[in-house]
């Protein structure tokens, strides 16, 4: 008989052992990764190396020795591979509203002659403050309509289509292919924030043919609080596109010391002041997290713990009057999952007592976020045996659960 061995790690879950890559605190169930993404063990490894050999030791050569003026290209590149965009279209840096602000100003530059920019109007609030100030600077109004109704408002007149892959309540993904299709067809540019999607479900922004794309670091990648954004810009627009943010980093030749601006020739042209160094450095490491699992894998496992939560909540939350504010159909539902209640807010205060972490968002959602990477099946469960104990034996009505807190 043939000895057949089985190699260790094709026995294993790949989830198991990426879940063993993150620093989770004992006694916590954690399904706010779609806000804040846990802490990846070797984070906390190259936070040592980048503040104490980096720039202790290293001091100013360590631009040269360790990498750091390339930073920007090698993060945006490795983020490049989830979102599906081949290499020099990303470059992390600055947060998502600036991202936009140069992404959404480069695109309406790319079309001087059409004076409107059409969104939806229930994007993600920071979308919509940045578009209103996009528009007030280039002398183009905003029409903001249902998502659903983005193709119907398109015509010669429409610049750009400012967009939310996936909403950031109710977890629908939109037909990015489709309106950026229709978008181009009129004439009109792509923009698309990747926050809710990016490292949780393929985006593909070059096989869609989107035109600039921004994101997050710090949700389904991992890369801290604050962790430096991303934005993406097609090859086909480098060469002409102009980003209003005309930092030294963003110059052709930074160290000339020119007094006439430069846009570089690629990506690096919306770049705009000094690398976040450290932040870069530890959102680079929390990216190997993935290392070894494609995006079509993450997906089927988020499809598989959405869809678990759902037939669940269905089963046994509906008799306390939840609702389910998410797509039950998997092909439009993005990896994070709500439930309408009127007692939302203090639901999930006695949750986060508990030690399961979500988070709500105005008016009643009760927001859980399902990051295949850490999460798990027994969770899930758990998540559901702990808000049905709550509704029945009453914890949540918590007189200290009526003042709302700052965040939430």
């Amino acid at each position: 008989m043939t000895d057949i061995t089985v190699p260790a790690l094709a026995a294993e879950d790949a989830f198991a052992l990426t879940r063993e890559k993150f620093a989770l605190p004992e006694g916590v169930r954690y399904f706010d990764g779609n806000s804040l993404g846990p802490l990846p063990k070797a984070v906390q490894m190259q936070a040592y190396i980048t503040t104490t050999h980096e720039w202790g030791d290293g001091l100013i050569r360590s631009w040269q020795d360790a990498r750091w003026n390339t930073l920007p290209q090698r993060v945006g590149d490795a983020i490049g591979r989830l979102v599906g965009a081949s290499e020099g279209q990303v470059v992390a840096c600055d947060s998502t509203s600036v991202n936009l602000f140069k992404a959404l100003t480069a695109a309406v530059r790319l079309r001087p002659d059409r004076k409107v920019i059409v969104t939806d109007a229930s994007s993600f609030p920071t979308d919509l403050y940045i578009t209103e100030q996009v528009a007030a600077l280039t002398g183009t109004a905003v029409l903001s309509v249902p998502a659903s109704e983005i193709p119907a408002a398109l015509n010669g007149n429409v610049a750009a289509v400012v967009l939310c892959h996936v909403d950031y309540r109710s977890a629908e993904v939109y037909d990015l292919a489709g309106l950026t299709q229709a978008a181009h067809e009129a004439g009109a540019l792509m923009v698309c924030d990747l926050s809710h999607s990016a490292g949780a479900m393929p985006c593909n922004l070059d096989q869609t043919e989107v035109d600039f794309a921004v994101g997050c670091g710090y949700k389904y990648l991992n890369g801290g609080p604050g962790a430096p954004a991303f934005l993406y810009a097609a090859k086909r627009h480098h060469a002409d596109a102009q980003q209003p943010l005309t930092g030294w980093f963003g110059h052709a030749a930074p160290f000339d010391f020119t007094q006439k601006y430069a846009p570089a020739p690629g990506i690096e042209r919306f770049l705009c002041g000094t690398n976040q160094v450290i932040a870069l450095s530890l959102l680079s490491r929390a990216l190997e997290v993935f290392n070894g699992i494609s995006i079509e894998e993450i997906r089927t496992r988020s499809l598989e713990l959405t869809g678990q939560f759902i037939a669940s909540s269905e089963a046994r939350l509906a008799e306390h009057g939840f609702v389910i504010a998410s797509p039950k159909e998997p092909e439009v539902r993005g990896s994070h999952v709500s439930l309408r209640h009127p007692q939302g807010y203090a639901i999930m205060q006695e949750l986060g007592r508990r030690g399961v972490i979500g988070d709500f968002r105005m008016p009643d959602f009760m927001r859980f976020g399902f990051a295949p990477l850490f999460n798990t099946a027994d969770e899930v469960e758990y998540l559901v045996d702990q808000i049905n104990e709550i509704m029945k034996t009453g914890a949540w009505n918590n007189p200290a659960y009526e003042r709302r807190r700052a965040f939430t």
